[in-house]
């Protein structure tokens, strides 16, 4: 992408983000929102990073606490830059297949515990939802508030999107850090009255004491595309029961443990690799399909093959098809901590430092930048009018 202006230009804004990536990008949205003046700067060329390698999956009922509120008003957010933006997005909601009774269990308990936000399918059910060919299966669940959004097409449509707003982004431009006032680039200061770190898994290089201190690190991950067997359609999102030991919502079921006990006895190499085994469907037709994960502050260049083949070897059963297409491999990296979904720090008066720590960012992000502007004090003029 191309900067809107020369950089000699710029010389001071409301609002200063670094980071052109889904959590940057919506507290843009929101800045614009409320008549800020937005500066974005991001490293890369074009938008890169986790925000373009994932499923695509908007894993809105799936959430708990304020990660479920953050989902809930992301979604409206989503539906409406469909229309504003010209965004691709599917109110495709999600099958979660049941192919055990422990599975089966979680899902009853979830739609138990959580009334209206999920339905419950018998196997005849969920296979007219999805094309799945899988030997056992016990049931399911139906997630019908789940989006399902082309991220590759996403990100750089609301990037440009942006642009039509007023807002100049800078790209191939790096942070460098930020004090109060000002977010310092290698091209030089931007005098702004707030300031927004949202750089990802990069934000140990710019606070690494803040990240030391929140044992904030990162997750790899391996993803694949394949070509949909026989061209057949699907239109939810489609989770397993390894997706019940990912997602906030299901691990807080009762018999959550009871299924990760019956996975380290039947399938422990799932657990081993951080499987979440999931498929979404690209607007091509083809598949994305994933995904491992492991952690490390220095992930491994070097993709293992016997992942890819451990994710195949599930879809084949899954799908039940011998044979498949592989397309595309690619392994993707994002901000994790242990013991948080969401980071945040105040570095200095005026700044926030952010990161979605749990793989969610395309599911929360549009609902978390509200949050973050009301915490740096930044009018909302909605709310100012009602008051």
């Amino acid at each position: 992408m191309r900067m809107q202006q020369p950089w000699p230009t710029l010389r001071r804004a409301d609002l200063a983000i670094a980071g052109a990536g889904i959590v940057g990008l919506a507290i843009a949205l929101e800045g614009v929102r409320r008549g800020l003046k937005v500066v974005v700067v991001e490293q890369d060329v074009r938008p890169s990073g986790a925000s373009v390698r994932n499923f695509g999956h908007s894993c809105v009922t799936a959430q708990s606490g304020v990660g479920l509120d953050y989902a809930l008003a992301g979604r409206e957010r989503w539906l409406a830059l469909r229309e504003e933006a010209g965004i691709w997005v599917q109110e495709s909601g999600t099958v979660v297949a049941a192919r055990s009774d422990e599975e089966w269990a979680v899902l009853r308990e979830f739609f138990e515990r959580r009334p209206g936000q999920s339905l419950l399918l018998d196997p005849d059910s969920v296979r007219q939802r999805v094309p799945i060919s899988a030997a056992r299966l016990v049931g399911g669940a139906f997630l019908p508030f789940d989006l399902r959004v082309d991220p590759r097409q996403a990100v750089p449509a609301l990037a440009a999107h942006l642009a039509g707003l007023g807002v100049e982004l800078h790209f191939r431009t790096t942070a460098t850090g930020a004090s109060s006032g000002v977010l310092h680039t290698a091209r030089g200061d931007i005098l702004a009255d707030a300031v927004v770190l949202a750089v990802g898994h990069d934000l140990d290089r710019l606070l690494p004491s803040e990240a030391e201190q929140s044992s904030l690190t990162r997750c790899s991950l391996h993803m694949l595309r394949i070509a949909a067997p026989g061209g057949k359609s699907f239109g939810p999102a489609l989770l397993t029961g390894t997706s019940l030991l990912r997602y906030s919502g299901f691990l807080d079921c009762p018999s959550s443990p009871a299924l990760r006990e019956r996975l380290e006895l039947d399938q422990p190499e799932l657990l081993e690799a951080g499987v979440n085994h999931m498929l979404t469907q690209h607007p091509s037709g083809d598949l994305l399909v994933g995904d491992t994960h492991h952690y490390d502050h220095t992930p491994s260049p070097f993709a293992q093959e016997e992942l890819d083949n451990l994710l195949l070897s599930e879809t084949r059963t899954l799908l039940g098809e011998p044979n498949l297409t592989v397309r595309e491999r690619w392994q993707g990296t994002y901000a994790w901590a242990p013991d948080r979904e969401f980071f945040s720090a105040t570095p200095a008066p005026g700044v926030r430092a952010l990161a979605i720590t749990s793989g969610i960012g395309m599911t929360t992000a549009l609902g978390l930048a509200p949050v973050v502007l009301d915490d740096l004090a930044v009018p909302d003029p909605s709310v100012c009018a009602t008051s």
